[in-house]
């Protein structure tokens, strides 16, 4: 039952709201705060980030805002305000008058991964079940997870405009509200102008970033690429400083959240493009491959009709090359430590350890301070190893450090990253733990790794490869006496590590869980030895996956639906399917056995009623009668479908929705060309 419009009721520091020591965010018990609410018939008010000017800033953010600015609840600004529903595939979050971009092209990565997502939004909340105004969002803040607890009180202009991140669905207010969120974490909506897709990224997944230089970039880059969109991958990119639109479409200093890549036959020859997204969901690329240009003529029409959307919406294709010109870095949260090297497929360990840099002490600053205080910094010790050939094999290890700077202040802005670097050293012997390594040390031993310069960024890291044998980390800022806190990283096969003259001990590494590790290692093998795969490939790989939802019913796919799946999804007509295609697929089908399973009651089919109540849970809205003809095509005599069937029918709807929007001019009708409708017509 809704509780809208009720009074409303504000809250004060108390047995549920305490603040730490520390500048950091407050501490607030949701369940609490949301079972009060719902006792008392009220709604929600944060006075921790009130609806006042202080939540936005206090300087050229205010400077920009409409004379009568309001706060509004989404009940007041829509007649069937949306949490969040399934159905909204496109990216449909638009930048607002805050200079977020970077955010928003991290928040955009995010929703291409639907289970990441759901960790950061929990999108069981409504406004209409359990409504009291009150949402909580979870972030990665500097080594563990924290809850956000906010109210659902949103800026707008006198029309009731939202002024910041908006919906292209205006009954959609999940992103307003997660930026409202990140508002309050960074300690205002000022706070957020400006800043590194890397720092949301991280924030966002608890994930390591890898920052490409394109100008530097190797040949490799599009197999790093491939590789990324195959993964469990967040990937956004940055174009050369400026603050002007350029004539080919671009933004100058602006971050774009990179949404897919394919490779298409041009001409009998490969053409690779990458798929990318404006995060003010308008103005876009005008070079090659762009909405308007001639090159789309050179595919087929298959390939054309789903690839190409024309539609001012902020996104567009364009090829490898014009991204490597025109950008200037790439950046990629692996949410898998192992993902660039070739050992993607095994287990990894990790440890991480906090410390801090102390003026007068620990702050030692960089290695040219030698004869002086760089060995004051704090110093970790680091024993690495592979596990399944023990201690004394030579073979070289994979070792990824990531080097996190904690906030030096409550307010984001207020006070600015220090530049920060990492130093390594091998160590051969080394028996007192309690005791720094001494200036002399340093003096004798050239570093084995070292920045190549110091970033002023929220995390730095570098992938490794150590023979086994025991090291020594330095992590520093570049200058000396410059105090603040961090968090240090290892992620290896199997290794030690802890701080010298630390009382917490040795900390042995703890391994990574991921629940898709044993699936993702055969994909890896398999699409290693075969590229491209045609349907009796397809047809092994899926007979051998573990369908975990549906239980002891395991599905078998036939050659015949094998081909049929493969044909929806062989954009060049070549019979075959490549990495990018298959991870697509993947996605989807762990979906769609979720969603059947909550339908099925046990029988391995769905009648008419689960079968529309299914679609409906993955974003699929169909009339009763074409539903019924859908399970009239697709079912067995009986009218139930099974499983694999299911697969075929989601694939089939959702391709010719992506068709339609496609081709649409007005979102209600289409017009096609005697060709385009032959090939659609036997297409389907």
């Amino acid at each position: 039952m809704s509780l809208w419009p009720p009074f409303r009721c504000g809250w004060k520091l108390g047995p549920r709201y305490s603040r730490r020591a520390s500048p950091q965010l407050p501490q607030q018990d949701f369940e609490a705060l949301l079972a009060e609410c719902l006792r008392n018939g009220c709604l929600f008010e944060d006075t921790s980030f009130p609806a006042t000017l202080s939540s936005i800033g206090s300087s050229s953010l205010l400077q920009k805002l409409p004379p009568r600015l309001q706060w509004k609840r989404p009940p007041e600004l829509h007649s069937n305000p949306q949490f969040y529903f399934a159905k909204t595939k496109r990216l449909d979050l638009c930048q607002g008058m805050v200079g977020d971009c970077w955010f928003l092209a991290a928040l955009q990565a995010l929703t291409l991964h639907q289970d990441i997502l759901s960790r950061v939004v929990p999108l069981n909340q409504s406004f209409t079940e359990k409504y009291a105004g009150i949402f909580r969002f979870w972030f990665w803040h500097y080594g563990k997870w924290v809850p956000v607890v906010i109210d659902d009180r949103l800026p707008v202009n006198e029309a009731g405009q939202l002024l910041f991140v908006s919906s292209t669905y205006k009954n959609l207010f999940w992103g307003a509200l997660l930026e409202k969120a990140y508002a309050k974490l960074s300690g205002s909506y000022e706070d957020l102008q400006s800043g590194q897709v890397s720092e949301a990224l991280v924030d966002f997944t608890g994930g390591v970033t890898m920052t490409i230089n394109l100008a530097e970039a190797h040949g490799n880059l599009w197999d790093i690429l491939t590789k990324a969109t195959y993964n469990r991958t967040l990937i956004g990119c940055q174009t050369h400083s400026g603050e002007k639109i350029l004539e080919n479409g671009l933004v100058e200093g602006h971050a774009y959240t990179v949404t897919g890549i394919r490779k298409v036959t041009c001409k009998h020859r490969p053409e690779y493009l990458i798929k990318l997204r404006n995060p003010w969901g308008q103005v876009e690329w005008k070079g090659d491959w762009s909405d308007s240009s001639s090159k789309w003529e050179l595919l087929s029409p298959k390939e054309k009709i789903l690839l190409l959307r024309k539609d001012n919406d902020g996104e567009f294709w364009m090829t490898l090359q014009d991204f490597k010109t025109h950008f200037v870095l790439l950046v990629i949260c692996k949410l898998t430590p192992g993902l660039l090297s070739q050992e993607a497929a095994q287990k990894w360990t990790y440890t991480m350890r906090e410390g801090r840099w102390e003026k007068g002490s620990t702050a030692g600053g960089q290695r040219q301070l030698l004869q002086g205080t760089f060995w004051k910094n704090p110093q970790f010790l680091l024993s690495v190893w592979r596990p399944e050939e023990g201690r004394r094999s030579l073979r070289p290890c994979s070792v990824l450090v990531s080097l996190l700077q904690k906030p030096r202040h409550r307010c984001r802005k207020r006070k600015p990253h220090l530049a920060i670097g990492f130093y390594l050293y091998r160590v051969n012997k080394y028996h007192d733990d309690q005791r720094r390594l001494p200036p002399e040390f340093f003096q004798r031993n050239t570093p084995l790794s070292q920045p190549d310069r110091f970033l002023k960024e929220k995390e730095v890291s570098q992938e490794l490869c150590l023979e086994p044998g025991t090291y020594l980390i330095v992590p520093c800022a570049s200058e000396a006496n410059q105090k603040s806190e961090f968090i240090l990283r290892v992620f290896s096969r199997k290794h030690i590590f802890y701080e010298i003259g630390s009382n917490s001990g040795v900390v042995f590494s703890k391994e990574i869980e991921d629940q898709n590790e044993g699936q993702d290692e055969f994909f890896t093998k398999f699409f290693e030895k075969y590229p491209e795969i045609n349907a009796v490939q397809l047809q092994s790989i899926l007979n051998q996956m573990t369908w975990s939802h549906l239980g002891s019913r395991q599905p078998f796919f036939s050659l015949e639906a094998c081909q049929g799946i493969l044909a929806l999804l062989d954009l060049n007509a070549s019979g075959t399917m490549s990495i990018q295609e298959f991870r697509d697929l993947s996605k989807q089908l762990k979906l769609y056995q979720k969603v059947f399973h909550k339908q099925d009651n046990g029988s391995g089919y769905l009648n008419w009623e689960q079968l529309r109540a299914a679609m409906k849970e993955a974003g699929i809205v169909l009339s009763d009668d074409v539903c019924q003809l859908m399970l009239v095509r697709y079912g067995c005599p009986r009218l139930q479908m099974g499983f694999v069937s299911f697969v075929h029918l989601m694939l089939r709807v959702e391709n010719m929705e992506d068709v339609f929007q496609n081709l649409t001019q007005d979102g209600k009708g289409i017009y096609l060309q005697k060709p385009e409708w032959m090939m659609m017509a036997l297409y389907s």
